[in-house]
């Protein structure tokens, strides 16, 4: 029985993905295996390298973007990514923000408030 779950997530921006990853600390690894309960394994295009005993797989779907699927038992997932991922999903939301930005010709500005919250600024460079 697999512990594999699909998470509803929507990647369509691997450079963004692996802009976060890097700045969790978490290697993108291409063509490889997840890791899940016991022996379990989960083949993928790209696979998020975690640091506890299970990893995330990107798993394409039929429009190309890709979403999610890990093995959610006793929350190791959870502990380094964020509750339901958010941290990692936040993470990718700004990278992505910022790359679509700069790629219209604006400045951004980063800034992490007490809370967790990232702010974006934009303006013409």
């Amino acid at each position: 029985m697999s512990h594999f779950t699909t998470i509803d997530i929507e990647i369509r921006d691997l450079a963004a993905l692996a802009d976060a990853c890097a700045e969790m600390g978490l290697p993108l690894l291409h063509q490889a295996e997840a890791r899940g309960y016991g022996s379990q394994r989960l083949a993928a295009d790209h696979v998020i390298r975690l640091k506890g005993p299970y990893d995330i797989a990107l798993v394409r779907r039929e429009d190309g973007a890709y979403t999610f699927s890990a093995d959610l038992w006793r929350g190791h997932v959870e502990e380094e990514t964020g509750k339901n991922f958010g941290r990692l999903k936040q993470l990718y939301g700004v990278h992505r923000a910022t790359r679509e930005a700069r790629t219209k010709g604006l400045a951004v500005r980063r800034r992490q408030l007490t809370d967790g919250t990232v702010r974006l600024s934009l303006s013409r460079a």
